[in-house]
Formats: C-alpha cells, sequence, structure tokens
C-alpha cells in the first residue's frame, strides 16, 4: 500500500444511514385480537403475531416516534394487555412518542391497544369505545339425544364441566361467569383511566360497553383529536419519512408453502372465522 493509499484509508467513512431522513415507525394492528391464528384466519393480533414488527419499529434509526393503526373490534383481554405492556416496555426504553390511530373500529379490546399510546387520534366516523367484557357460547343441550347420539363426560373436580354447552346452564355457572367478567372489566376500566387520566369526562356511561362514533369520543376524552395518520405524522414531522413495518413471516410461508390441514383442523377454522365474522359485524362491519 503506498502512502496516498494509507492516507486515504484513514479518512472516516460517513455512516450512510446519517444521509437518511429521521422516521416515523407504524405498525399496523388490524384484525380480532387472538391467541392463536386459524387456517381461514384473516389478519390476527395477538403478541405472537405482532412481536417482530413492534421490535423493528422501535429499533428503526433515526426514530422520532411509532404509530399505531388500529382497526379491531377486540377479542381476547390478555393478548390486549400483552400486546400493549410490549408497546409500553419499548417506548420507554427507546423514549419515543407513541400515537395510535384508530381507523375503522378501536373497540373493546382494540380500544385497549390503543390506550398502549401517548395520543390517541380517530376519523370523524371510526367506532371507538366498548370498554366492557363479552363472553359467546352456544346452548345444544338435548340436540345429541335428538339425533341419537349419547355424548359421555368424565370429569374430575366438582366444577371442570362448568358451562358445557351440551348440558343446561346452571345459575350458579353463570354468576361465576358474571363474577369473572366483573374482575376484567375492573382491570379495562382500571387500564383506561391509568392511560387517559384528566382526559376523560367522568361519565359512567364510559365504562358500560357502549360505542361512539370518532367525533363523539372526542368529546368524552377516549380520544385527544381528530385526524389520520398521514395528516397528523406530516403536520408533526414534516420532514420524516413514513415507514410502515410488517412481521417476519414464518419460513414456510415465505416459501410459499404452508402445513396441510385436517378436516377438524377446517371445521375448527371455519367456526373460528364465523365468530369473528360475528365480532365485525357488531359494530355493522
Amino acid at each position: 500500500m503506498n502512502v496516498a493509499d494509507r492516507l486515504v484509508s484513514r479518512i472516516p467513512v460517513l455512516d450512510k444511514r446519517m444521509d437518511r431522513p429521521p422516521t416515523v415507525a407504524v405498525v399496523k394492528l388490524h384484525g380480532v385480537i387472538t391467541p392463536m391464528a386459524t387456517p381461514l384466519s384473516r389478519a390476527v393480533i395477538n403478541l405472537a403475531a405482532v412481536e417482530s414488527a413492534l421490535t423493528r419499529a422501535f429499533d428503526t434509526d433515526r426514530l422520532l416516534a411509532v404509530a399505531l393503526s388500529v382497526n379491531s373490534p377486540g377479542g381476547a383481554a390478555t393478548q390486549s394487555a400483552l400486546v400493549s405492556d410490549r408497546i409500553r416496555g419499548l417506548a420507554a426504553s427507546r423514549k419515543v412518542p407513541v400515537l395510535a390511530f384508530c381507523e375503522d373500529i378501536a373497540a373493546s379490546g382494540g380500544y385497549w391497544l390503543a390506550c398502549a399510546a401517548d395520543e390517541i387520534f380517530a376519523h370523524p366516523t371510526s367506532i371507538v369505545g366498548s370498554i366492557g367484557v363479552v363472553s359467546r357460547s352456544f346452548g345444544v343441550s338435548g340436540l345429541l339425544e335428538r339425533i341419537g347420539v349419547e355424548r359421555r363426560l368424565y370429569t374430575a373436580g366438582e366444577h371442570k364441566a362448568r358451562l358445557d354447552p351440551f348440558l343446561p346452564a346452571k345459575d350458579e355457572d353463570i354468576q361465576w361467569l358474571r363474577d369473572l367478567q366483573a374482575q376484567l372489566h375492573t382491570q379495562f376500566v382500571a387500564w383506561v383511566k391509568e392511560r387517559r387520566g384528566d382526559k376523560l369526562d367522568g361519565s359512567a356511561e364510559l365504562f358500560d360497553g357502549e360505542v361512539w362514533t370518532g367525533t363523539k369520543a372526542v368529546e368524552l376524552g377516549l380520544v385527544d383529536s381528530l385526524g389520520t395518520l398521514r395528516e397528523i405524522v406530516n403536520d408533526r414531522y414534516p420532514d420524516a419519512e413514513i415507514n410502515t413495518v410488517e412481521p417476519r413471516k414464518p419460513l414456510l410461508a415465505r416459501l410459499g408453502l404452508a402445513p396441510a390441514a385436517s378436516r377438524g383442523d377446517l371445521l375448527s377454522a371455519a367456526i373460528d372465522t364465523l365468530e369473528h365474522r360475528a365480532l365485525w359485524s357488531r359494530f355493522g362491519l
């Protein structure tokens, strides 16, 4: 190496990342909140499904803020809490603001997710709220007998077969379920109050499971302001690049392959799909 080459080698190379504009990372939280996806599922939300997207979003170079695009009718309380807790943990670690944008609907668990943000925005027509707890089931006691099928159920534990759909409902089991729902509802209300604080208008109706348009939600303090993701981000961070971060797909999905599903899997998936469809339909979507 000659003298000129040695001199050139000592000149520090500028990090190409310094040439990039600052970034607002967007994570889509779209779908029913459920612990498991099925072969027929559309987009679903759970910690396993969104972990990689959240981690990559908060690891973005020159990050100014993270925006959550929320479009969910709700679902599993535990997954709502797990995803929200992960968002808060990452936000505290990176020390960046988190903005939530309610799209068609941010109801029940969907609103739980929105409350993980420091500020919540909605479109005037968005459906927001549903701070409550609901359980769904079917009662088909007597059906098997009518078609000549004998069902045999053996349990160890007095309450192991509570609310079995093939058995008549017992008042004590219904009361047990209501008590469980009340405990979850208390936790949901505490989370909303913790995140929204004195922004809430104090109305008792806030926590009775009702939903409102985005415009009314602003009046009630459930939402900070009206606006879309792009217009709010462009206004606050005019020099920033908006970058949507997608979750990493499993290897088989990236290769265009999928494990074969049995008839039982497909039947279970079909039932789950109907239940997911019912969640959206409850809000007219």
